[in-house]
């Protein structure tokens, strides 16, 4: 295993409640699904776990499974996709993010590589910022053992924040100048990316 290697875990069960009951990982902007999105910018990592029902993708090598129990909320999906990850590092991602990108991808695994904020110690994961001064820990990047650590530690993990998991984490923080941690809960939102790729594609 080399230290450039990471695994990605992508969440993407949810309910879709914002948006009707849409199925929102399924839905396009700019000609791609959301889950398509999210996994051509991290076309570099070895293993790929999806967390949610299966659908099309047109990335065949993605590892599906479920939490458990079924809709158990983000961090029970955080456990069922661990199980799946032997690299170092893993990104944990929300499957709506239509801006993540490769770059935004890299600085967060470079982010790991340095020490965590007043110390010298590594950190244990990086997360971007959202430009409302929000921490976003599902456009984020961990070491998988001390992630692994603080999900024993809260032991069952359904219906359980996020937040939580990550709470006693040293954490990179990093200023989202891309707008790549934005993300799509409901219709106005998926209409607003709609637009800013239409205009980044220079409107056709």
């Amino acid at each position: 295993m080399t230290a450039t290697e990471y695994d990605v875990v992508v969440l993407a069960g949810g309910a879709g409640s914002r948006l009707g009951g849409a199925d929102k990982p399924g839905l396009a902007v700019g000609g791609r699904t959301l889950l398509d999105r999210v996994l051509d910018a991290c076309a570099g990592a070895r293993t790929v776990v999806v967390v949610g029902p299966e659908r099309a993708t047109r990335h065949p090598q993605v590892r599906w499974t479920r939490e458990q129990p079924p809709g158990g909320g983000p961090v029970a999906a955080v456990a069922a996709g661990l199980a799946e990850v032997t690299a170092e590092r893993v990104l944990l991602l929300a499957a709506d993010l239509p801006f993540l990108d490769p770059a935004t991808v890299r600085r967060l695994l470079a982010a790991l590589d340095g020490p965590a904020p007043g110390t010298e110690d590594a950190a244990d994961g990086a997360l971007l910022v959202d430009a409302d001064g929000r921490d976003q820990p599902l456009a984020a990047g961990y070491r998988t053992g001390p992630l692994r650590t603080a999900l024993d530690g809260l032991g069952d993990p359904a219906g359980k924040p996020v937040r939580r998991l990550t709470a006693g984490l040293r954490l990179v923080r990093l200023a989202d100048p891309r707008g790549a941690a934005y993300d799509c809960d409901t219709w106005e939102e998926l209409e607003r990316a709609r637009e800013r790729e239409r205009a980044q594609r220079g409107g056709r």
